[in-house]
């Protein structure tokens, strides 16, 4: 069974970092709402659902992706760009290596977070942005080359992270709303999108994505392409650069 690790919205969302877009008011009790609908769209397909303890002090803890990603069996426990949110780590690594997964974990002066980091297939596209530095994506290749994996380092300088830009459909496609992604190049499949929320995709199997309910069009298209979007609305995470793919950490059987 896959399991999807989450933490609940902390109260004080609203003050969250903010890079690329202007604070606007997020609606705690609406953002908690939303979050519940978007696990249990995962729960109602067969995800296990595994918590992390609240995090209430860290306004960012919700984006659970960004402290840990998971290679298969090796669970990476990233070192936070940003300064306000080193605090989420020990309760996430707790977790995991209680899982029994094994752990290695970014180490000064590196950063990385877990949003700059895209696999398609045994690559590892990794986001060179204000949260991620060279430092942090060396350590990454150092622990991942001798397990097969190629880490390939991409340009970030329009958006938060990587994946607020881009993320990969099932087949490997990836997706992005163009005028936000550098170089379109890097990618061997690229395929553009009409809006900008629509970037950021979930791979459920190898038939489904989940979606932002604010990207209508995109879900058009991907239905066109044979396959079932599962549309959720996400808007107070969109407020602060959040996504469907930094809400939670999946861990594939």
């Amino acid at each position: 069974m896959s399991r999807l690790l989450v933490r609940r919205p902390s109260p004080r969302l609203a003050d969250g970092e903010l890079t690329h877009l202007e604070r606007v008011p997020a609606d705690a009790a609406l953002a908690l709402a939303q979050w519940e609908g978007y696990v249990d769209a995962f729960r109602t397909r067969g995800w296990e659902i595994v918590p992390l303890p609240a995090a209430d002090d860290h306004p960012d803890g919700v984006f659970v992706e960004d402290v840990v990603v998971i290679f298969s069996d090796l669970a990476v426990i990233t070192r936070p760009g940003a300064d306000s949110r080193r605090g989420e780590i020990e309760t996430a690594q707790g977790v995991v290596e209680a899982s029994g997964i094994e752990t290695a974990a970014i180490q000064a002066p590196g950063t990385l977070e877990g949003g700059d980091v895209l696999k398609v297939g045994r690559t590892v596209y990794v986001g060179r942005s204000s949260r991620t530095n060279d430092e942090g994506i060396a350590q990454l290749r150092t622990l991942l080359t001798p397990r097969g994996w190629d880490v390939v380092a991409v340009p970030i300088t329009k958006v938060l992270h990587l994946k607020t830009g881009v993320t990969a459909l099932p087949d490997g496609t990836v997706i992005g709303y163009e005028p936000l992604v550098d170089d379109v190049s890097v990618y061997p499949e690229f395929l553009g999108i009409a809006e900008p929320e629509g970037s950021a995709v979930v791979v459920l199997d190898e038939h489904s994505v989940l979606i932002s309910a604010a990207a209508p069009r995109t879900a058009d298209l991907l239905r066109d392409r044979g396959l079932d979007v599962v549309a959720v609305p996400i808007s107070e995470f969109e407020k602060l650069e959040g996504c469907v793919t930094c809400l939670s950490v999946r861990v594939r059987d």
